[in-house]
């Protein structure tokens, strides 16, 4: 960014005219879009991924509710183990969330960070590669979090064994 204000402070030319140069390049523009694609279909992906967890997460909370609208001595062994289980089920959800939601913003700013890049001198390669490593890596802890939440709901509340 200070290479660029340089070269409009060299050239006498105004900033926004120095950044409307460097942006005319249409086939410019066009690798940068056909660059960012294949984010922003990961982006679209990972949305679908949260619509999922987003509905059982809706479905958990509202068991919660039901549960604790009882009062506390009208709960039956059933419902106090079944409580339980649907909290961890929460913090595992809350988990998946956090790590998905998280993903979704850094792919929104590789693909910002693909655009600046086609606009300034600076090589950002290696960040950009970093960005996408650490999206991956958010992506893959949601989804397991996921998977942990999924697996707790198979085994169920179970009773205590005797």
């Amino acid at each position: 960014m200070l290479e660029l204000l340089a070269a409009a402070a060299e050239a006498r030319l105004p900033f926004a005219l120095e950044i409307f140069e460097r942006t005319a390049s249409t086939p410019r523009v066009q690798q940068v879009v056909q660059l960012s694609l294949a984010p922003a279909f990961l982006l679209s992906g990972i949305g679908a991924i949260m619509n999922v967890i987003m509905s059982r997460m809706i479905w958990i909370a509202k068991r919660i509710e039901t549960i604790e609208d009882k009062m506390e001595d009208q709960r039956t062994p059933r419902q106090i183990r079944e409580f339980g289980w649907l909290m961890r089920r929460r913090r595992l959800m809350q988990g998946a969330i956090m790590f998905s939601t998280a993903s979704a913003v850094m792919i929104s700013a590789v693909i910002a960070m693909l655009f600046i890049s086609a606009y300034i001198t600076a090589q950002i390669g290696t960040l950009i590669a970093f960005m996408w490593v650490l999206t991956m890596a958010l992506l893959v802890t949601g989804l397991g979090f996921f998977l942990l939440e999924t697996r707790l709901a198979a085994i169920g509340a179970r009773a205590p064994k005797e």
